[in-house]
């Protein structure tokens, strides 16, 4: 098999995470995708024995799921484990990459990862892991960072450094689109798959406190190709005047976007609703259609 390209460094990756909850996690985003997991959850009447929460940083969703009363066990799977934290009072972790999920197939009817997998090599391979090791109408629910995450950070870095430096460096993390998720919960062999999207606008004083709350939540570059000098004083400080002239808002503050793509879709079985065949259809489109024309449409001048 072909080897993935390392797009990134995943121990930089981990370094940075432990970095993050050594000094204080940087929560708030996270919060926001926990409340959205647990009312995605409840529209779901069901109940599972065994759930997985695979790479979460910090340890919200495990709570989340411990607080639906639709799960029995629960078992937290990361890179970056803190163990004394409340939230994992009673549920089982283990240090794990996303990369590589350790358990056997058919281990868990439900497994949730939030704001993780954006940053694995080989998201499709991931994918297909999380599919193996559901049982048959197993349920994986997710989210990442989409494309338009970080796009007002991405252009005013970009400006400044072919200003400054005459060259550009890769900064910002490339983000999967809506549609390519989409696809891969297909190729991964996961049934009924939906996707969607929820863009966040956080407002901040400067770009310089944005860039405070990504160290904070470890999101800071982590791109194999990054530049491995230091980034200039002056390219930081023209970085922040470039942000703050584009994108200030009407109070002064700038906005940062955050796209929060969701994805779903379960383990087949033959339970599940099935496409029809193609030409199995026993009424034409165009009969359905009938009566359905505003006046006048559908007829010849």
């Amino acid at each position: 098999m072909t080897k993935p390209p390392q797009i990134f460094d995943r121990r930089q990756q981990r370094l940075r995470l432990t970095r993050a909850e050594r000094l204080g996690y940087a929560d708030f985003l996270l919060a926001r995708v926990c409340d959205e997991l647990a009312e995605r959850l409840a529209a779901v009447k069901r109940s599972f024995s065994r759930a997985l929460d695979l790479g979460t940083p910090h340890c919200g969703a495990v709570a989340t799921l411990a607080a639906s009363g639709q799960v029995e066990h629960v078992l937290r799977a990361a890179p970056v484990l803190y163990l004394s934290r409340p939230a994992l009072s009673g549920a089982a972790a283990v240090v794990a990459d996303e990369e590589l999920v350790p358990f056997a197939p058919k281990s868990f009817d439900l497994v949730v990862s939030l704001l993780a997998l954006h940053g694995v090599n080989d998201l499709p391979g991931t994918l297909a892991q999380i599919r193996r090791c559901l049982v048959d109408d197993g349920l994986f629910i997710g989210c990442l960072f989409g494309g338009g995450t970080l796009s007002e950070l991405r252009a005013a870095f970009a400006t400044a450094e072919a200003e400054i430096e005459g060259g550009v460096s890769p900064r910002v993390a490339p983000f999967a689109d809506l549609r390519d998720v989409g696809a891969l919960l297909q190729r991964a062999g996961l049934a009924l798959p939906v996707t969607d999207v929820d863009t966040l606008t956080v407002r901040y004083d400067n770009a310089f406190a944005l860039m405070r709350d990504l160290r904070a939540m470890g999101l800071t570059n982590t791109l194999a190709e990054r530049r491995r000098t230091p980034l200039r004083r002056a390219t930081l400080m023209r970085a922040a005047a470039i942000y703050a002239e584009r994108f200030a808002m009407a109070d002064g503050r700038i906005p940062a976007t955050f796209d929060i793509v969701w994805l779903s879709g379960w383990a087949p079985h033959e339970s599940q609703q099935k496409p029809l065949r193609p030409g199995s259809a026993k009424m034409r489109l165009a009969d359905a259609l009938k009566g359905l024309e505003p006046p006048g449409e559908g007829k010849d001048d």
